[in-house]
């Protein structure tokens, strides 16, 4: 009965993500009904005194990430910047290689810093050029867009940094950089095998007689691009650059700025000092400050064009990271309250089963992904629950936490990318193509993303590398 409980308040949470309800409203309620059918009286305090302080926290650590991020993904789109870099690209590659000139554009964008929603926005017009010009059918742009953003440069790439790779520095005392060669390898496979299957997809269905333009994927059809601006890609490019850069020094800088364990702070209108642990906030602050430097970067060379848009650009971005951060943060705390539950308690013995520690921890993190529909949320429940018992059994089997903070991270991307999966939606919603359409070919990538996790786990086994 005690799994039951668990069990049905995951689904139901997941049933009410398909069916487009508001996870903000539905986690906190499907939560509350998890606790209220274990214990009725415990649903005050488990409210209050675990859910709310659950997402508190989580906001406390990650929301500036999530608002800094939204912010410099707006001003790359309002400057002209991402424009400039996928007319570049289009002119280099032309449009017989629609496929990876999109999938290469996107992936600049993600790794630089821009939100995977943004980029979608950001790339779908020239996309659907491109697509349209080497009469390759539309039905594909979604999965070459996804291929780019939601996969390799999400949470393998070392150094990326998008929240999935962002959270496990928390629970594991590791950096964004975390096993760099095992990262390197992931994303070559992923890339590898989803562009042979997007190739061998085109084939397949140019063979078959259908181009570009099936009367039933002719919707949401954006304006013929003209131009790329007059921004010159190698400026538009500086910004990414920057990021990443900045990234990677500070990850290095701040722990020889701060080598002590804890610094304090102390003023004269508190009551008594604060202590932030430097292990758990280093590689946020190093994002933080490499997406700080990336915006001061756009201004530098764009200030009159972003000067115009800034008010109402900054008022979509705030609501957009409040948005983000508060889906992620309610999942959160619905995780902390399902893994204090009974039920998941047997769950939790029960995958201690699984003998290897990375399989057992790449298990976990993609079935919760795909349960709630959300990487970062399935990887915040999961870490939440079982980081400790990750590192114990990992310590003992003598695994390095980077290893296991990239297995999380890369497993966290794996099956989260089902039907209900917010950006999944959004691909399709941009490019006004349905699931019965599109959805096949982003489920290939998907499959693609889950194995190429035990292909890295087998790597490390076979040879070591981190």
């Amino acid at each position: 009965m005690a799994v039951a409980i668990a069990a049905l308040s995951l689904i139901l949470l997941m049933i009410a993500a398909y069916r487009g309800m508001s996870v903000i409203l539905m986690a906190p309620l499907l939560a509350m009904l998890a606790v209220f059918l274990t214990d009725p009286a415990a649903v005050p305090t488990a409210f209050s005194g675990l859910f709310m302080e659950k997402v508190a926290s989580f906001l406390k650590l990650y929301f500036p990430v999530f608002l800094l991020g939204a912010l410099f993904g707006k001003l790359v789109e309002i400057s002209g910047f991402s424009r400039a870099i996928v007319t570049a690209v289009i002119g280099v590659v032309g449009t017989a290689r629609a496929i990876p000139a999109i999938m290469i554009v996107t992936a600049l964008l993600t790794y630089g810093g821009v939100s995977v929603f943004v980029a979608v926005f950001a790339v779908y017009p020239f996309a659907a050029e491109m697509f349209r010009r080497g009469d390759i059918p539309k039905r594909l742009v979604p999965a070459t867009i996804g291929l780019g953003a939601i996969t390799f440069t999400m949470d393998a790439l070392p150094g990326t940094p998008q929240i999935q790779n962002i959270i496990p520095t928390s629970f594991f005392g590791t950096t964004t950089w975390a096993a760099p060669v095992l990262g390197s390898i992931g994303s070559l496979c992923i890339v590898a095998m989803g562009l042979a299957y997007l190739g061998w997809r085109r084939r397949s269905l140019m063979a078959a007689g259908e181009g570009y333009g099936a009367p039933e994927t002719l919707v949401n059809e954006p304006e013929l691009v003209e131009g790329g601006g007059r921004v010159h890609p190698i400026v538009a490019l500086l910004p990414l650059l920057v990021v990443g850069l900045g990234n990677l020094a500070l990850t290095f800088l701040i722990p020889r700025w701060l080598p002590q364990e804890a610094v304090s702070l102390s003023l004269p209108g508190m009551a008594e000092p604060v202590s932030v642990k430097v292990a758990q906030v280093a590689a946020l602050w190093a994002v933080e400050g490499a997406l700080l430097a990336g915006i001061a970067t756009i201004l530098l060379f764009a200030f009159g064009t972003v000067a115009q848009r800034f008010a109402e650009g900054s008022k979509a971005a705030v609501g957009g990271a409040l948005l983000a951060g508060m889906n992620t943060a309610v999942e959160y705390g619905f995780g902390a309250v399902i893994a204090a539950l009974p039920g998941f308690l047997i769950v939790k013995d029960a995958l201690r089963a699984i003998p290897n520690p990375l399989v057992n921890e790449a298990i976990t993190v993609t079935s919760l992904a795909g349960i709630t529909g959300s990487a970062s949320g399935g990887l915040s429940i999961a870490l939440a629950a079982m980081a400790d018992q990750f590192m114990a059994v990992g310590d003992a089997a003598g695994i390095s936490r980077e290893v296991l903070h990239r297995i999380a991270s890369m497993a966290s991307g794996g099956m989260d990318s089902l039907p209900h999966n917010g950006a999944v939606i959004t691909l399709l919603a941009v490019t006004g193509l349905t699931h019965r359409q599109a959805y096949k070919d982003i489920f290939a990538l998907t499959l693609i993303k889950t194995l190429t996790v035990f292909i890295v786990i087998a790597v490390f086994y076979l040879t070591g590398l981190v």
